[in-house]
């Protein structure tokens, strides 16, 4: 990966992989309802930390899919300006 892109997403594990038919609003949904279900505080401990990892799991799958598009858009803008010069 590039050097300039955030620590974070350089941190996203190689093995994390996308399901079909995956789509970053309906995960990033997910986290956010698995966060308020935490902030309730009517889960029981174990599920918390059950929920805590789906969490993670979802913002791995988040991370990855950023970091793709990232590479996508970075090649795409040097084919621009690489091409050439009118």
């Amino acid at each position: 990966m590039s050097k300039d892109i955030p620590q974070v997403l350089s941190s996203v594990p190689d093995a994390v992989q996308l399901p079909p038919e995956w789509n970053y609003e309906a995960t990033v949904a997910q986290v956010e309802t698995i966060i308020s279900q935490i902030e309730a505080g009517k889960l029981e401990l174990a599920d918390v930390f059950d929920r805590f990892a789906d969490a993670i799991k979802y913002l791995h799958q988040c991370e990855k899919f950023l970091a793709e598009r990232r590479q996508q858009m970075d090649l795409l803008i040097e084919t621009l300006t690489d091409g050439p010069e009118f």
